[in-house]
């Protein structure tokens, strides 16, 4: 809303007046409120803790709590959460499973941790008077490296605030950097006085118990646990809502987190997160910047609604946010806990069958191009190869846009994913080869290049819902990322922006508008690079350094002019420029609103960035040996040296004849190829970048120089035809 003008008053004495009267204040202000601040401060705060009945915030941690535990037949949870925001829990932390340990660490830590091989139940404190001390602080500290741990128990001392805790999990989160909290007590019947702190924890182990081996301080989880039978599973969650209903009366009008802090068995899972008080009512998602998503948060994001809750500030090492609230388009309960539930399984769907999608993927593509240089050989079949090589191209786009669909509602959701990335598949590639522009050479590769750009496009400015649980894109169950462009959109992103502009640069080329053409690549390529990198929106740090030189490749080959070894590494300096100046602009804004681009920017003023650089170049050196990525990338590449070298063996001349058709779509492919080779260098995903480039890159050329070969087929006679009836009979 538009604030009214204030009129400008004529009188310039009275102005005078009021200005020198309002300085005078100010500079009194200034000599006199430091030394009446703190103490009035102070006075608000033992005013506010005396009026209270009970904790400021309490934190009950329910590890294992899914959302389908939670219905009617769970009366203090369904009570519960029918007055709270909801929203999913991310529990992800440095393994591919969370157990209790690395939960409550991870919310002690303010930051992903782990304990390695003695992962389990967290271990039983050592009661000193009222309080206890967790006696492994000194072993994470010195053995496993965890130096953030301690830091939630430590900003709350170092404020003045009591911690209570109930149970090891409790103890373990709230226990400051010596390992201690101020009130312990191993279950709730033992806590005298729920108002003798200012922050409780409270842990409710019943879920998990079962899949803990006793014998150890901590116990350890089971190798390979067995889910529990229905019966057993809805026992163990009544008993943990009975231990919720024995805690509640007590945190009078407390701010209550409930959250589902760790997994259950060898599977994770999305986890229940409820906040109710301090102004939240029913009908609300919870959600929270670090993920970017109303209704999904992460541990950390605990840490720092903690803290923020007992208004302590957030030390700069945590990594998460306060939690925020939405309004829920459907208040229903029932609603609200369907849309988390279904949530879930669309996560485990993703999850279960990405390994299977991407072997069966790498396999099409073997076969493909085997089937290929056979049939190219001996020009047999020219359209059935087109036609495959499109559909190959059409399915990763399906991948996304398939989720316009409610697959994961219907009963058998795997099977209804597959089917429907397939059937759009179909209905893509029918549709590039039935418009005016299957014409073309080029026209139907560019429709589905078009399609793939202007969908993962649309996605960056609509909050990239079409990417979370696809299986191309990211579920926040392997939590991986949980917002922007993800590795494999990227390469396919940016090969598409770059085979389409060139695409249509040829056409400009071809009538003399070459300077048009080099700058429709530059602007397009441009504006997909900068939403890319733009934190919030694509927050890609290696996709800016690999974008750069694959436009300006594409970008200089239009023009004309000579690409070299040298250009081409001042790009990729180029590119790494600008995401760094893109990642400052991140690190100048407020801690909780910077994406992880600003945080490494912070990480390199501080000098911790070198762990985070040696992760990604292990991961992205582990990807060199996947069975499902390094495939695709030695017979797409070996397709594509083996027809340029040897064009009339390989593939009837097919790419030569493509290039001499549209000159520019070399362009683009060799476009593509840079940013999928620098792509895979700097990316932890590494071979999986330059795969999906070449996944896509490889079939649309392919279709393209098919449909030049079809098209000189078609003309060859029309031309003999006419040689001979201009000769005498």
């Amino acid at each position: 809303m538009r604030r009214p003008r204030v009129a400008v008053l004529p009188a310039t004495g009275f102005c005078a007046v009021f200005c020198a009267v309002f300085c005078a204040l100010f500079w009194a202000g200034l000599c006199v409120l430091p030394g009446v601040l703190p103490s009035a401060e102070a006075g608000a705060v033992a005013t506010a803790r005396g009026r209270q009945a009970g904790p400021a915030v309490a934190l009950i941690g329910v590890p294992g709590l899914l959302w389908s535990d939670v219905t009617p037949a769970t009366p203090n949870l369904w009570r519960l959460a029918g007055g709270s925001a909801l929203g999913s829990l991310s529990v992800r932390t440095v393994g591919n499973v969370t157990c209790p340990y690395d939960g409550w660490l991870t919310v002690s830590a303010g930051v992903r941790s782990a304990v390695g091989s003695r992962c389990g139940a967290a271990p039983e404190p050592e009661r000193q008077g009222d309080g206890a001390v967790v006696p492994e602080f000194s072993w994470l500290w010195e053995v496993r490296e965890q130096r953030d741990a301690g830091t939630l128990g430590q900003a709350l001392h170092d404020a003045g605030r009591r911690t209570l805790a109930v149970g090891p999990g409790a103890a373990l989160a709230l226990a400051d950097r010596g390992g201690r909290v101020d009130v312990y007590a191993g279950v709730p019947a033992e806590v005298r006085d729920w108002s003798a702190a200012d922050v409780v924890a409270v842990d409710v182990p019943d879920l998990v118990t079962p899949y803990i081996h006793a014998g150890t301080p901590a116990g350890t989880l089971a190798a390979s646990p067995e889910p529990l039978p229905p019966a057993a599973r809805l026992a163990a969650v009544r008993a943990a809502d009975a231990r919720l209903g024995e805690v509640l009366p007590h945190l009078g009008g407390a701010v209550v987190v409930v959250a589902g802090l760790s997994d259950h068995g060898s599977v994770p899972h999305l986890r229940a997160a409820m906040l109710s008080g301090g102004g939240t009512t029913g009908g609300q998602w919870l959600g929270a910047r670090s993920t970017h998503r109303d209704d999904m948060v992460i541990l950390p994001d605990l840490t720092a609604t903690i803290l923020t809750r007992a208004s302590v500030s957030v030390p700069p090492t945590v990594v998460g946010v306060p939690v925020e609230t939405r309004p829920a388009p459907d208040g229903d309960l029932a609603a609200r806990v369907g849309t988390l539930t279904t949530a879930d399984v669309a996560g485990q769907s993703i999850r279960n069958m990405g390994g299977v999608f991407f072997t069966v993927l790498a396999v099409l593509q073997v076969l493909f191009y085997v089937t290929a240089f056979l049939l190219l050989r001996r020009r047999a079949r020219l359209a059935a190869v087109r036609a495959a090589a499109l559909a190959l191209a059409a399915v990763p786009v399906s991948t996304y846009l398939v989720n316009l669909t409610a697959w994961a509602r219907s009963p058998q959701p795997t099977l209804t994913l597959v089917a429907g990335i397939v059937a759009t598949a179909v209905v893509l590639t029918a549709v590039a080869l039935a418009g005016p522009w299957r014409r073309g050479v080029a026209g139907a590769s560019a429709v589905i290049a078009a399609v793939t750009a202007a969908v993962l496009l649309g996605d960056l400015l609509t909050g990239t819902t079409l990417q979370l649980n696809s299986v191309m894109g990211y579920t926040g169950v392997v939590g991986a990322r949980y917002y922007g462009l993800g590795n494999i959109p990227f390469a396919l992103l940016a090969t598409a922006v770059l085979l389409v502009t060139t695409a249509v640069a040829d056409r400009l080329v071809s009538s003399g508008r070459k300077v048009l053409g080099v700058g429709l690549v530059v602007a397009l390529g441009g504006f997909a690079m900068l939403l890319d990198g733009w934190p919030g929106v694509g927050s890609d740090f290696g996709g800016v350094i690999a974008f750069v030189p694959g436009i300006a490749v594409a970008a200089l080959i239009v023009a004309g002019k000579r690409v070299s070894i040298v250009r081409l590494g001042a790009f990729c300096v180029a590119g790494g420029v600008l995401v760094m100046g893109i990642a400052y602009l991140d690190y100048l804004r407020p801690a909780a609103s910077q994406t992880h681009l600003g945080r490494f920017v912070g990480q390199v003023v501080d000098g911790t960035f070198l762990p985070v650089i040696s992760r990604k170049l292990g991961a992205m050196l582990h990807t060199l040996i996947s069975p499902n990525l390094m495939p695709v990338v030695i017979a797409a590449f070996a397709f594509l040296i083996f027809a340029l070298l040897r064009p009339g063996a390989a593939s009837a001349g097919v790419l030569p004849v493509a290039f001499q058709r549209t000159p520019m779509l070399k362009a683009g492919l060799l476009g593509a190829l840079v940013s999928g080779v620098v792509g895979m260098l700097v990316n932890d995903s590494g071979a999986a970048v330059l795969s999906m480039a070449l996944a896509l890159a490889v079939p649309l050329v392919l279709s393209s120089g098919i449909r030049a070969l079809q098209l000189d087929a078609s003309a060859a006679p029309a031309v003999a035809g006419d040689t001979r009836a201009g000769q005498p009979a």
